[in-house]
């Protein structure tokens, strides 16, 4: 099990879309891995954080254990209190990330107004698995 500097620094490794390999556009890839994102966001924004990582990606679950997570999420969002707004700023598809298995992953960045933080970007980045399923491999907020 890592630090909380570990997952941080895992989840900002993942939100470096500009190190990853671009793929050609594909709209209805991207629309359902955003719809992926939404879903689980919708979770976390509930606080049902552990329910979050059982919807996670297996790379997601390979870094760290259910209560771990829980723990690094809740202390991150807690502060920020309850998401007023969210909306989709940009969306990358890439078949690579530094450090990841190997796609795809679409990188999502949400612009999102918190109760106490105005004007996050969340950086939410589901992968493709072998099941065809987008789940949530990485996430991140400034």
């Amino acid at each position: 099990m890592g630090t909380r500097r570990d997952f941080v620094a895992w989840l900002s490794a993942l939100s470096l879309a500009g190190l990853a390999r671009p793929l050609g556009a594909d709209e209805s890839v991207e629309e359902k891995a955003a719809a992926a994102a939404r879903a689980w966001l919708d979770l976390v924004d509930g606080g049902r954080y552990a329910t979050g990582w059982d919807a996670a990606a297996p790379a997601f679950k390979r870094m760290f254990t259910r209560d771990a997570w829980d723990r690094a999420v809740h202390s991150v969002r807690t502060p920020l209190g309850r998401c007023r707004s969210r909306r989709l700023r940009s969306h990358k598809l890439v078949d690579s990330l530094p450090g990841a298995p190997r796609g795809p992953y679409v990188v999502l960045q949400f612009e999102t107004d918190f109760e106490q933080k105005a004007g996050a970007v969340e950086t939410v980045t589901p992968a493709c698995g072998e099941d065809d399923l987008w789940r949530v491999a990485g996430y991140f907020i400034q």
